[in-house]
């Protein structure tokens, strides 16, 4: 059977593992949780990965290289990945 987060841009098999661990089997899971909630579920499993992952997983989603995401779509992750701020 084809690994469908491995037809997806920017995973590769390990990328894909550590979501697989995290209970991200399809491009359906990670649609539903989005790349900020599929990077943290990857985190949470104790795997040591940098913010790269994090914006593949949203070239991913948008189904473009993610060295062609904006330094503003890059701040806006990083901004969501660390909540507001108080």
């Amino acid at each position: 059977m084809e690994d469908e987060l491995l037809l997806m841009k920017n995973l590769g098999k390990t990328s894909a593992q550590w979501l697989h661990a995290a209970g991200i089997h399809n491009a359906a899971d990670l649609r539903r949780l989005g790349a900020i909630h599929a990077y943290q579920a990857v985190k949470t499993r104790g795997f040591r990965t940098s913010r790269t992952l994090l914006y593949a997983i949203e070239g991913a989603l948008r189904d473009k290289d993610w060295l062609s995401l904006s330094d503003a779509d890059k701040a806006t992750l990083n901004k969501q990945l660390i909540g507001p701020e108080k």
